[in-house]
């Protein structure tokens, strides 16, 4: 009989990390094949653990995962066996970082574990260097463009290509909102709107997988864009505010 095949590595991005035990941390790590994952890293707060160094934010590494033995925690968490550093992105710094962990924080609140997005996570390493671009409007685009690709991901975004009531065809010049309950609709007098050619232009880029049109697009309609996406998320994610995005707005407060 053969012997038993190593686990093949999974490519992975750290998400948020805390304390398990006195030489231990708990990490909530987004993979490529298996979605969300919690998994133990045993010895990772030792001063000579080689793992100190790999389990940053915004590093895409590998990593070998196995079970956590019986009586040692939850039965959803797996035990890190290896993580190495698979190359890349220099790491975030100023706003960029809040961006970042922004973006974090959307997937640890909003992607339930053990559900895999590879388009997703595809989106989500393609987006991190947009966040430390000099062009602040390169960098919004970047961020509506990821909501819309995690909203459209886990089942929350309607057809923007469509009236959500009546399944036709948006209005090229005709302004429309998007609404939590009633999806797409006809824009009030007193709002900003998003052109129905634009939205029809974010379905298509969003049905094709293509981040550098979709970001494109966001950028045409930027304002009316951010304010319907951040609505929206407020309703998906409860009452809870996003703590990243409370001290981006109390930094640039002061």
């Amino acid at each position: 009989m053969s012997a038993t095949r190593a686990a093949a590595p999974l490519a992975a991005f750290v998400l948020h990390r805390y304390d398990w035990s006195e030489s231990s941390v708990i990490v909530d790590l987004f993979t490529r094949a298996q979605g969300r994952t919690a998994v133990v890293a045993k010895g990772a707060k030792k001063p000579h653990s080689n793992l100190r160094a790999v389990l940053l934010p915004f590093q895409r590494i590998n990593v070998t995962l196995g079970k956590l033995p019986e009586g040692e925690g939850a039965s959803d968490i797996q035990t890190l066996r290896q993580a190495e550093w698979a190359g890349g992105l220099s790491m975030l710094t100023g706003e960029a970082l809040f961006s970042g962990f922004y973006l974090n924080e959307l997937l640890m609140k909003l992607l339930a574990r053990h559900d895999p997005h590879p388009a997703l996570f595809d989106a989500y390493a393609q987006t991190l260097p947009s966040l430390a671009d000099v062009d602040e409007l390169r960098v919004q685009s970047a961020l509506r463009a990821f909501e819309l690709t995690l909203l459209r991901e886990i089942g929350l975004l309607p057809d923007l290509a469509l009236a959500t009531l009546t399944l036709q065809p948006l209005k090229p010049e005709g302004l429309y909102a998007l609404r939590p309950e009633a999806g797409v609709i006809e824009a009030a007098s007193d709002e900003a709107g998003v052109p129905g050619a634009v939205l029809a232009a974010l379905q298509v880029a969003l049905a094709r997988s293509q981040l550098d049109a979709l970001q494109q697009t966001c950028a045409l309609a930027l304002p009316a864009l951010k304010a319907q996406l951040r609505a929206l998320l407020h309703y998906h994610l409860g009452s809870t505010p996003l703590r990243t995005r409370q001290v981006m707005h109390d930094l640039r407060t002061l």
